[in-house]
């Protein structure tokens, strides 16, 4: 240990996880506490907020195939598991890892300090009675945590209360999960007014989410265009925000697909959906440190409201009348905040639900700005995280392969029905006889009019030709890089024919490989 600025520094931190313990205990903790974070915002965070695997929390409209959906990943079905058109799952299942399959009801698993749903509790009976933790032994589980909902209502039933805040519980979620996916169904695209506040409520998230539009089998191209677009333009009003939200479409079950017509699409999108999944154990300190980012920044910014509240405050008399007119100026204060303390209106809370809470709240128990503890918060995003993020690219480097294995994942990675196995640079893979010799008669044409010496053409001649594809330099370049196989700078005739099937390739818009393929290297240089 070395000291700077006469304070000791902390010991050498092994790994992210205990890093970031460390950090909320000693440095963003006390700041929440003092200030009343947690009665505000969000409950405290535990160690097993820090130590649990990634988690995916899906959300949708009943019967959009969420349950389905992990069903097909894991292909396997789970404790509790329902499937049915009407609002079947009633319950929030976190679909988790364990040596046997068997069900944790809710009471019981908001005691248990390692899994990561302790604060949960303060949702009170109606919600713990309709959450349950479904645990079997699964390859996928291995890696991530899976979180089933109820199925969002529509129409008349969503005036049916619930008994519990449910877009609060989901809000919940979203802090701490490392995915959001939001199904939906091509044929039921309206959002209701339930769903609408759910994904308002996930609103400051939005990097975590994606959409999945399911069941895009049943319907034709022309139809898919007009849904794809209509999803869009809705999801636009309701998320608000420039960026467009990353969308999949396909048919996500294991069952055969009602129209064929965009198998293709609908192969290239659920491998997509697969990368962006199975590389979230990767990611997951990254994005552990992100949310203890964004929670701090929350926290400075929810330290100041409250000193500023608590300042305004008479001694003695119209404590009431003041705290009201405060409450109802509480955007002015706002303003006041921003430019003293240079915040972006972007990190402070939402007004109304602010508004809300401290209508309940004793302002005399609020606390006075205390610089020490804004000075460690402001130490700890200024120094102790950028050494983090140091420590972040360590273990993501030591642990390179470290991805979800099994379930659906498994059944596309090789062989013949891995995506794009057979296309492109990849065809003729099988094939005994080089796939280039179909189209040689035609492209040694084309090389016998360059006036070939000793049977090869020069770099000038084979570029004023390759040029005619009209593909651009750099990729030509790769081009005459990966068909010049022995490497002298000059082209025969196999080596040309080469350079226009990689050209044919690309003009049919496959990419070209790193290396030369094996299958693809000619026959007369495989000795090389």
């Amino acid at each position: 240990m070395f000291k700077r600025n006469g304070k000791k520094d902390p010991e050498l931190i092994q790994n992210v996880s205990e890093g970031l313990k460390k950090l909320y205990k000693t440095k963003l903790f006390p700041l929440e506490d003092t200030y009343h974070f947690h009665d505000f915002h969000s409950p405290a965070l535990e160690d097993a907020d820090f130590d649990n695997k990634p988690m995916v929390l899906l959300v949708g409209q009943y019967s959009t195939g969420k349950t389905t959906f992990i069903r097909h990943l894991m292909e396997q079905d789970f404790p509790g598991m329902r499937i049915g058109p009407e609002p079947t799952t009633d319950s929030f299942i976190a679909v988790m890892h364990g040596e046997q399959d068997g069900l944790i009801p809710g009471n019981a698993l908001v005691v248990d300090p390692k899994k990561p749903f302790r604060k949960l509790n303060a949702f009170g009976n109606a919600f713990l009675n309709r959450f349950v933790c479904a645990q079997m032994p699964n390859a996928v589980l291995e890696s991530i945590s899976i979180i089933d909902t109820p199925g969002i209502l529509s129409g008349e039933k969503q005036r049916i209360s619930r008994g519990y805040d449910f877009a609060a519980v989901l809000e919940w979620f979203a802090e701490r999960v490392d995915r959001i996916i939001l199904l939906f169904d091509a044929h039921k695209l309206d959002i209701s007014d339930e769903f609408s506040e759910v994904i308002r409520s996930l609103k400051n998230h939005e990097d975590k989410m994606r959409v999945v539009l399911n069941k895009a089998d049943q319907i034709g191209t022309q139809q898919l265009m007009r849904v794809y677009g209509a999803l869009m333009w809705s999801l636009g009003k309701i998320v608000g925000t420039p960026e467009v939200i990353r969308v999949y479409i396909g048919s996500f079950w294991a069952q055969p697909l009602l129209v064929a017509d965009n198998r293709k699409l609908f192969e290239a999108e659920e491998q997509d959906l697969f990368k962006d999944i199975q590389g979230l154990p990767r990611n997951a300190a990254l994005r552990k440190l992100n949310d203890l980012i964004k929670r701090a920044r929350l926290a400075k910014v929810h330290a100041y409201i409250i000193s500023s509240l608590k300042k305004e405050m008479p001694n003695m008399f119209g404590k009431e009348n003041k705290k009201k007119e405060l409450i109802a100026n509480l955007g002015e204060i706002y303003t006041r905040i921003e430019k003293e303390h240079q915040i972006s209106p972007g990190d402070f809370p939402k007004l109304a639900k602010m508004q809300e809470i401290l209508a309940n709240q004793d302002f005399s128990k609020f606390q006075a700005v205390k610089p020490k503890l804004l000075e460690a918060v402001e130490d700890m995003l200024a120094n102790d995280i950028a050494k983090l993020m140091t420590l972040v690219r360590q273990e993501e480097a030591a642990m390179p392969s470290q991805s979800v294995q099994g379930g659906a994942f498994e059944g596309t990675m090789d062989g013949p029905f891995g995506h794009g196995y057979g296309e492109g640079a990849g065809e003729g893979i099988d094939e005994l006889e080089w796939v280039v010799a179909r189209d040689k008669p035609t492209y040694d044409e084309i090389f016998y009019t360059l006036s070939p010496v000793n049977g090869k053409v020069s770099g000038a001649l084979a570029k004023k030709e390759m040029v005619k594809s009209k593909l651009p330099n750099t990729v030509l370049g790769k081009i005459w890089k990966l068909a010049d196989v022995d490497k002298d700078g000059y082209l025969d005739d196999d080596e040309f024919a080469l350079a226009n099937h990689l050209i044919k390739v690309k003009l049919e818009g496959h990419e070209l490989p790193t290396d030369l393929p094996e299958h693809l290297i000619p026959p007369s240089k495989r000795g090389l």
